[in-house]
């Protein structure tokens, strides 16, 4: 049998991607997360000031290695909880590649929180912001007689967003919603429906911290993701906390990919964590994983870590164990 040249196999990789990934809307208003659970403000406003220190996270992720012009995605966010204990604040921006396909999202997010009980909080959010989507077929061979719009096409367009959520949680549990952006079918530009398929997203998320013993915590947690006119995207994952200082774990993306996580909480003030996903899909035979790498600066004494006199926390409950989410 005559082997196919490597890199006549990577451009063909490289179209069928494309043209999966716009013909069922490449422009998903949320990338795609292994850690998610560190990343919540990226996609719900109501989490931003449930923090109990302000934080600082930069997150990249690497898709597919192996295939040219496969998703880059590079997130910079910040959650702001106010000192009367009851508002936050957050900003994020978020740059997500794909072939000749980018876009930049940027969002700032507002959240206020009620008590519903002692020890139980009800947080509602609120964001506002764009996106930029810019194409540029000049960057690689994708002329095609029947799509004009593959020869040579550059073009930059924006478009608003906004997006609420909300977040219930407590020391040692947690549920939410969001939806990235209300603000579908308003673009009435025919350059950006060409690739631009808006549909309303839906995000829930939740998980929850047992206390085996004194240095050994576990937190399965998961995160459903729903398209309009698509499937539920479903991702699984149990994390163990050793020591309040190594996190290892495990996550499945149901009908994608497993994945294996680690962390390690360099200092008080700074996390470093880090996931690999193996595709079990076949495009999993033509690429080596995914890889993503998250950091968490904490702002102020303490971080997220918890003290061993278990201190009281801003709203004088007393931290027997520690969120890390």
């Amino acid at each position: 049998m005559q082997m196919v040249p490597k890199h006549i196999k990577r451009s063909f990789l490289l179209t069928c991607l494309f043209v999966v990934c716009t013909s069922i809307g490449y422009a998903q208003l949320e990338p795609q997360y292994t850690q998610y659970m560190y990343n919540i403000g990226s996609f719900n406003p109501a989490y931003v000031g449930s923090v109990e220190k302000a934080d600082i996270s930069a997150l990249y992720r690497a898709q597919w290695i192996d295939i040219d012009g496969a998703p880059r995605t590079l997130r910079f966010g910040t959650n702001i909880p106010f000192s009367n204990g009851k508002n936050g604040m957050g900003f994020n921006v978020v740059s997500d590649q794909l072939g000749p396909t980018s876009q930049t999202f940027f969002d700032v997010a507002y959240s206020f929180q009620v008590n519903v009980s002692s020890d139980t909080y009800l947080s509602f959010g609120i964001d506002a912001g764009g996106g930029i989507l810019d194409i540029d077929f000049t960057k690689g061979n994708f002329e095609d007689p029947d799509e004009p719009l593959l020869n040579n096409t550059v073009f930059n367009k924006f478009y608003p967003t906004v997006g609420a959520g909300m977040f219930l949680y407590a020391e040692d549990w947690y549920l939410g919603a969001s939806v990235p952006n209300f603000l579908t079918g308003i673009t009435k530009d025919e350059e950006i429906e060409s690739f631009f398929n808006d549909r309303i997203q839906v995000n829930v998320i939740g998980g929850v911290v047992f206390e085996l013993s004194d240095n050994l915590k576990f937190k399965p947690a998961f995160l459903a993701s729903y398209f309009e006119g698509l499937p539920f995207r479903f991702d699984l994952s149990a994390n163990f906390l050793i020591n309040d200082i190594f996190t290892v774990g495990a996550g499945y993306r149901i009908d994608n990919a497993v994945s294996g996580l680690a962390g390690f909480q360099i200092s008080s003030g700074l996390f470093l964590g880090y996931s690999y996903d193996y595709n079990t899909t076949s495009l999993g035979q033509y690429n080596s994983g995914s890889h993503e790498i998250i950091l968490k600066f904490f702002l102020g004494e303490g971080g997220n870590r918890v003290k061993s006199d278990k201190s009281k926390n801003k709203k004088g409950k007393q931290i027997d164990t520690p969120r890390f989410f």
